[in-house]
């Protein structure tokens, strides 16, 4: 695993360890010389992330629209800033940079990176493994939520299981170098009925 894609917030959140567990990130990412892939921005859980990474001998690529750039939120140290026109293309360069994925918490933005990355993994498009940093338990609902999805019959577990979860991230790293992709198609077929 070279690198890994981080989904998170633009801004701290209300609690301090979402900061210092994105930072503890980054440091664990460069000493598992694992390079960083995210958004590109030196703003909240982003700018921590990166410079998690960047205090620690790591390197971090950033991925930005031009569009944010002139808002002056780029992290101005990073190992290199690649600039796209929009969003899609953030989320398309982001892919194809990385082997696997880390969601933090976040808002609308972050579920919504880190839900097409695992639709597109569940459709087979990569294999790469998508995973959750728990911190403090900010995911609990969401987690439950995708539980009841389950049960009413409109995810496989197997699906679910694809969502790597753990509140520590050398364990999650772990879990992530040891990752293996189902072998399930997501379509019903007239056999499969």
């Amino acid at each position: 695993m070279k690198r890994i894609t981080v989904f998170c917030g633009s801004s701290f959140g209300t609690d301090d360890v979402y900061k210092s567990q994105a930072k503890l990130l980054g440091k664990t990412l460069a000493e598992h010389q694992i390079e960083l892939v995210y958004g590109g921005a030196n703003v909240g859980l982003m700018g921590a992330v990166a410079d998690g990474v960047l205090e620690n001998g790591g390197k971090a690529i950033g991925v930005l629209p031009n569009f944010l750039k002139s808002k002056e939120i780029a992290h101005e140290h990073l190992t290199d800033l690649i600039l796209v026109e929009t969003m899609h293309e953030r989320k398309t360069k982001m892919n194809e940079l990385c082997d696997g994925v880390i969601a933090l918490p976040g808002g609308f933005g972050t579920l919504e990176e880190f839900f097409e990355m695992l639709t597109w993994a569940q459709l087979g498009l990569h294999k790469k493994p998508i995973a959750i940093l728990n911190t403090a338990g900010f995911y609990d609902s969401l987690i439950t939520f995708v539980q009841t999805m389950v049960d009413k019959g409109f995810l496989k577990e197997v699906n679910r299981d694809m969502i790597l979860i753990s509140d520590d991230t050398d364990e999650l790293i772990a879990m992530m170098k040891n990752y293996v992709a189902p072998d399930v198609a997501k379509w019903i077929n007239k056999e499969r009925v």
